[in-house]
């Protein structure tokens, strides 16, 4: 569904009906109350209200793993964390590098995205070729890319802070964990408080999906013996609206890119070119150097199955930005023709690294037969 809206996308705003494009997600639906709050561009309600949930069922899921999966130890956690790293400060580097200056400069943080539904998506279509271990290795390594994407947000890409509302925000906040203390299961406490939060980060000038990470962390990871806690709840609620409606959406909305005939001058921009260098190259090498530092310096240890050629291919997948890098880029650059430039970076660059990914990792599962 994701591919098919983003074929979509990109056929719909290079026809001869783009204007109606970019016209329907700007259109300001009004939701009363009479404030600018609620008279946004449904664009905006996409970026900022719906991928509130994905970050939360990405809070949660990185709760989860920190509980009782791949994150719960320091040893199984140290080499996805490394490789994380590896890969969020290598292409981030190499973008300031050729890019430092000019209107792209604040677009550092694009190439630090992993998109974990195509990331994962597309090893899945490995099926048995690749080792379920490669598989954890890699929803580990893009989970706790998510985390470092959720700080950058956080503290880079903001707008000018309001400490009243950020005030009311850490009261919601509090509210939250003191339900959480009280013993409250009910998941209605925390939809309530939670909608809140969102309102108040909304205001804020810090991004408003924050609000969604922070929001899982106070979601009870335990209920009463035989009950479904309030985590897997959520959880189970989200996962569906996830897939087969945020996500679509967000790409429906976002991956509309004026291509036109000048497609290859616009690759040569110094921002796509950046991006792609970032996201192609940056990556893999990243990932597959912090991981080898990591095991080198015995801080960790090597997953039972996986060699380092499948890592290198898994670095090249971890080159899809697509939607977590798109949604970075409306966040770096507020003027069209950056963001523009941004976005067929990061398409170029999605494509070339999935089809570099799968490559590799193929080669490598021929080999071993």
């Amino acid at each position: 569904m994701l591919i098919g809206c983003t074929v979509v996308a990109l056929a719909w705003a290079n026809s001869p009906w783009s204007g109606s494009y970019f016209h329907f997600w700007h259109a300001d639906p009004t939701f009363g109350f009479g404030g600018r709050l609620f008279s946004q561009p449904l664009h905006f309600w996409i970026n900022d209200g719906l991928m509130a949930l994905f970050f939360l069922l990405v809070g949660l899921e990185i709760k989860r793993e920190i509980l009782i999966g791949e994150l719960a130890s320091f040893r199984k956690a140290a080499l996805p964390i490394a490789a994380a790293l590896g890969g969020m400060i290598v292409p981030a580097g190499l973008y300031v590098l050729f890019n430092h200056s000019g209107p792209g400069a604040s677009g550092w943080g694009i190439p630090m995205a992993t998109d974990i539904a195509f990331a994962l998506g597309v090893l899945a279509l490995l099926g048995d070729r690749v080792p379920l271990s490669l598989k954890v290795f890699l929803a580990a390594l893009a989970i706790a890319d998510d985390i470092g994407a959720v700080l950058v947000i956080a503290f880079f890409y903001t707008e000018q802070i309001s400490w009243i509302s950020l005030g009311l925000g850490g009261l919601f906040f509090v509210a939250l964990i003191a339900a959480n203390r009280a013993g409250a299961r009910h998941s209605f406490i925390y939809a309530a408080l939670g909608v809140g939060l969102w309102l108040a980060f909304l205001r804020s000038g810090i991004h408003a999906t924050v609000a969604g990470v922070l929001l899982a962390t106070t979601i009870p990871a335990r209920d009463r013996a035989g009950a479904e806690s309030p985590m897997l709840r959520f959880e189970h609620a989200l996962v569906p609206w996830n897939k087969n409606v945020i996500m679509p959406v967000f790409g429906l909305a976002n991956a509309g890119v004026v291509l036109g005939a000048g497609a290859a001058r616009v690759l040569a921009d110094p921002i796509s070119l950046c991006l792609i260098c970032g996201l192609v190259f940056g990556k893999p090498v990243g990932i597959v150097l912090f991981s080898w530092l990591a095991t080198r310096t015995r801080i960790a240890a090597m997953l039972d199955g996986i060699r380092w050629r499948q890592i290198v291919g898994v670095g090249m997948l971890a080159g899809i930005g697509f939607t977590m890098s798109l949604f970075v880029a409306n966040l770096a650059f507020t003027n069209a023709q950056p963001l523009e430039l941004a976005k067929v970076g990061i398409l170029a660059a999605s494509v070339v690294s999935g089809l570099a990914g799968v490559t590799v990792l193929l080669r490598r599962a021929k080999v071993i037969a």
